[in-house]
């Protein structure tokens, strides 16, 4: 199933992949920038979020999604610029295909085998207490007193509650969706075990969480407690009803060069992702920015914009 996308522009290609707690509406202040300097910019929803639905019963890969995505569009080579659990997938796309990969800009990107800090883990589990009892509304506001710094306004506050409410309940669907095709085939003739819903066929022990995105928390945990919580399986940093992980990318044959951004608002998960992928990543380097949260590419673009031109013109 292709992810749904637009693209913009014309020149070196570039590709951005959401946080867990958004969808591609969230690079709205970023598509004019890089496209007037020069790039072919796609923007794409993972499956789960914004226009790009989850089919019940199917198991998939991000990363294999935005890898298919390019072949269709013909895109050998490009650049990625990622949000928190987004982060994750440009880790795993770069480290399946170095070649393709030109640059790496990763804002507060979640990581494969972070263990959750303690104020992460107490996230996760508001979180899933509010969407087992089933109150999307409170889960929804959770996220956005959460992931935002200071600096965001009402605008800002408003259009993450639409993307993570709407995450949330394309993610719970699909797990009703899932729950049902079980139970009828556990009634059928000739039944046999059937496949969990997505949200339970992606459990992970604690270390994983920070790999995953749907909820930044959520997918920092990464523990799925049951079907339609997706919070659960946002527990890494966000992504809920993600597909079972495969084998721990191989980060050391990564060649692109590499921007690590995080926040001094936001939780200090990320502030030790980035600065420990600093010491893993050729050519990489570490900027904190003191005014940032969780989602500076929301919150300031007029200041994070020039960080990533500047970026991608120094990593042609």
């Amino acid at each position: 199933m292709p992810l749904a996308h637009d693209i913009s522009g014309s020149g070196p290609a570039v590709i951005l992949l959401h946080s867990t707690v958004a969808d591609r509406r969230m690079w709205d202040p970023q598509m004019p920038a890089l496209t007037a300097a020069g790039h072919r910019v796609i923007r794409c929803d993972l499956r789960g979020y914004g226009e790009s639905p989850i089919t019940a019963g199917e198991d998939w890969d991000d990363a294999d999604d935005v890898t298919a995505l390019l072949d269709t569009l013909g895109i050998t080579r490009t650049a990625v610029i990622a949000s928190s659990g987004g982060g994750r997938v440009a880790l795993d796309l770069a480290a399946r295909s170095p070649e393709r990969v030109t640059a790496l800009a990763l804002l507060c990107t979640a990581l494969r085998g972070h263990e959750p800090s303690p104020a992460l883990r107490d996230f996760s589990d508001r979180e899933d207490a509010l969407l087992e009892a089933g109150d999307v509304t409170a889960a929804t506001e959770l996220n956005v007193d959460l992931w935002l710094g200071p600096e965001a306004g009402e605008k800002e506050l408003a259009r993450v509650r639409r993307m993570q409410r709407n995450a949330f309940e394309v993610q719970l669907a699909a797990d009703r969706a899932a729950a049902a095709l079980a139970a009828d085939a556990a009634t059928g003739p000739t039944a046999e075990p059937q496949a969990a819903p997505a949200a339970q066929r992606t459990q992970q022990t604690p270390a994983a969480a920070a790999e995953q995105a749907g909820s930044p928390a959520a997918a920092e945990q990464a523990v799925v407690k049951q079907a339609g919580s997706p919070a659960a399986e946002q527990a890494a940093a966000e992504q809920a009803a993600a597909p079972a992980a495969r084998a721990e990318a191989d980060l050391s044959v990564i060649t692109a060069p590499a921007l690590l951004v995080s926040g001094a608002h936001d939780l200090p998960d990320f502030r030790e992702i980035a600065a420990h992928l600093a010491t893993v990543l050729p050519k990489a380097r570490h900027v904190e920015l003191p005014w940032a949260g969780h989602l500076p590419s929301m919150e300031r673009p007029d200041l994070l914009n020039p960080l990533l031109i500047d970026f991608l013109a120094e990593s042609r």
